[in-house]
């Protein structure tokens, strides 16, 4: 009763996150807050006016793995096996498939798998809390609800945060932010390797101008030469993803294909040394592409590696007449792939 006087508003109605936040607060209000803008949402989840979870659309799984990856240099079984396992089993597949609270989800199945004691997933939650709180503190306009969620209150909670503190830690976070910034524009150089890792070309056609332009020509014009151009076709973005992690980039330029039928076009366009082909896709399946990149002149000695979650013998016989070079079964780790790849470089 508390908190009814929270409705629906229209999108583009005015919002101000920090007073939606200090009315809840102080109701110690229990249910599920959602925020809509034209571009993304976020969900907040509330237990007596203490955070239980927050969660934001944009990058969803992306910004739970880096977390992951953090948790990881302590947490051995954090691998990256685990990790791609689990954004398999959790992440949304493209718009059409929906998980309610897939990113908690897979929080809760790490607990279960013994991946992750509970106090982990609790600090877990609190840095991805952070992270979120301090994107919902910047929203001037859109639509929020707040009501009863029966399926938010039947997964298992891990902590409960006290949300005074969370927006306190972000607001200076903001302001620091804020205060640095200039510096950060000056020696903006200096920040461009940090965030490569999280956003590699999935191309490189302008890579050779671009290093030949810059200072520091020597470097990167050595290990240009040292890599092996791998080219992925999936119609995953999370397989695609996943693959480009664990090969490394100092090694191997990644090329993702995720629509099969303009896959020879750009194929032919990167020359990849290999390629990675998966078996089950939508108008076109691995085994009919595999024959006609057979065909081509091109690809009559490259290696094709078949990727899939199928073990049958009638699809090892299929991998074999469309002359494949290998098989690779889902789900594999990092080095599952390396070994099957650098078998077939030689």
């Amino acid at each position: 009763m508390a908190t009814s006087s929270i409705n629906n508003y229209k999108l583009n109605h005015k919002l101000h996150p920090l007073s939606l936040l200090a009315q809840l607060t102080s109701r110690k209000a229990t249910g599920c807050l959602r925020v809509f803008t034209d571009t993304a949402s976020w969900t907040i989840n509330l237990d007596a006016g203490k955070l239980t979870y927050a969660s934001y659309s944009d990058k969803l799984f992306a910004r739970l793995d880096q977390q992951l990856r953090r948790l990881s240099q302590k947490i051995p079984t954090l691998n990256s096996a685990t990790r791609i396992q689990m954004r398999l089993m959790f992440e949304p597949k493209g718009e059409t498939q929906s998980i309610i609270y897939a990113d908690y989800q897979a929080i809760c199945w790490l607990v279960e798998q013994n991946h992750l004691t509970s106090k982990q997933a609790a600090v877990l939650i609190e840095e991805l809390g952070k992270e979120v709180i301090a994107t919902f503190l910047l929203i001037k306009e859109g639509s929020y609800e707040f009501f009863p969620d029966a399926t938010w209150e039947e997964l298992p909670k891990f902590c409960h945060l006290d949300l005074r503190l969370l927006v306190e830690h972000c607001q200076k976070q903001l302001r620091n932010r804020q205060q640095t910034q200039p510096s950060v524009n000056t020696d903006a150089a200096s920040q461009v390797p940090p965030s490569k890792p999280s956003s590699p070309p999935t191309s490189q056609p302008n890579s050779p101008e671009v290093k030949e332009n810059s200072q520091p020509t020597a470097t990167p014009s050595l290990v240009r030469k040292t890599l092996y151009t791998i080219a992925c076709i999936d119609d995953s973005p999370t397989v695609l993803n996943s693959i480009k992690s664990f090969l490394d980039e100092n090694v191997f330029t990644v090329v993702t294909i995720n629509d099969p039928v303009k896959a020879l076009m750009q194929i032919l366009r990167s020359k990849p040394d290999l390629i990675l082909l998966d078996v089950e896709m939508p108008n076109l399946d691995g085994y009919e592409l595999c024959s006609l990149l057979r065909r081509h002149s091109a690809f009559k000695n490259t290696p094709i590696i078949m990727v899939t979650g199928r073990t049958g013998f009638i699809d090892r016989a299929k991998a074999k007449m469309v002359r494949s070079s290998g098989y690779l079964t889902k789900p594999f780790d990092q080095s599952e792939l390396l070994k099957i790849v650098f078998k077939h470089l030689g």
